[in-house]
């Protein structure tokens, strides 16, 4: 049983509002991420200022997904006591060097004494037009940016103790923001792939009600790849080659994969979750 859709499943039916990367609510986007240690990193992978850096980071890439620009920042932060004024000046430096980049403010949340480091992040969007996991029309074509598979070879190196570049981007997301807003009006559907290609595509399933026809073989490498943090998003057939223009123009690689078609998709990756 997996038993983070088990819980998710008693909530859903109280509301419309879950199902996406964040929840829409009139002009306003809400998502939140937990980066908890020895869950999600291993304090030893990375410096303190890296992990702030990601815990904002894949919080983001939930809002971009979503065709919503951050504006706000919650969080809280369960602090270990043995942790120095340094290091917490490292962990702030993390978070704020993040709000600047993406020009968003922190405005709250709450600090606790813990064992070890845990965080959850609140970003607050702001959008014009949401794109949801619901979108996908049948023939629409499925797409990604970027390549996927680094992050979970990255993973498995860490486990043998090997050192990571600093720009791995399990250590390290690698967002699209600028070129997402660009495409958005060509955009069906939207999602980051967080736990894989293959459950993100699961998920796109269920929301829209589609299978998909492959136009190739996806190695289980890379399509049970987690931590990509990558767009995946699905599109119109006529719409191709401006989206294509757009992402030559921003240098963001795209991998046209997939064609929706009735039916529906079951993922066959090992499940990461409880």
């Amino acid at each position: 049983m997996n038993k983070e859709d088990f819980f998710i499943k008693q909530f859903i039916s109280n509301t419309k509002l879950i199902g996406d990367d964040g929840a829409v609510i009139g002009k306003w986007v809400y998502s939140n991420d937990a980066f908890f240690e020895n869950v999600h990193f291993k304090k030893e992978w990375m410096s303190l200022k890296q992990i702030a850096r990601k815990a904002m980071l894949v919080n983001i890439s939930d809002a971009i997904a979503m065709n919503a620009k951050p504006k706000y920042a919650l969080l809280t932060v369960a602090i270990p006591k043995d942790y120095t004024k340094s290091d917490l000046k490292s962990l702030a430096k993390g978070f704020k060097e993040v709000a600047k980049e993406f020009n968003l403010e922190i405005i709250g949340g709450d600090t606790i004494s813990n064992e070890k480091l845990d965080i959850s992040v609140t970003i607050i969007s702001k959008t014009k037009k949401p794109i949801l996991r619901s979108g996908i029309k049948k023939d629409d074509l499925l797409c990604y940016t970027g390549t996927l598979g680094t992050s979970k070879r990255d993973l498995e190196k860490l486990f043998k103790k090997e050192k990571l570049s600093k720009e791995s981007k399990f250590i390290r997301p690698k967002l699209h923001g600028e070129f997402f807003y660009k495409i958005s009006k060509y955009v069906n559907a939207s999602m980051d792939i967080s736990d894989g290609l293959f459950f993100e595509l699961e998920r796109m399933s269920k929301q829209s009600s589609v299978g998909f026809e492959f136009f190739y073989k996806i190695d289980k490498e890379i399509g049970c790849s987690g931590e990509e943090y990558e767009l995946l998003f699905s599109f119109e057939e006529k719409y191709k080659e401006k989206i294509e223009k757009i992402a030559k123009k921003y240098d963001v690689p795209l991998t046209i994969f997939a064609k929706a078609v009735k039916g529906k998709y079951s993922c066959e990756c090992a499940n990461h979750h409880f």
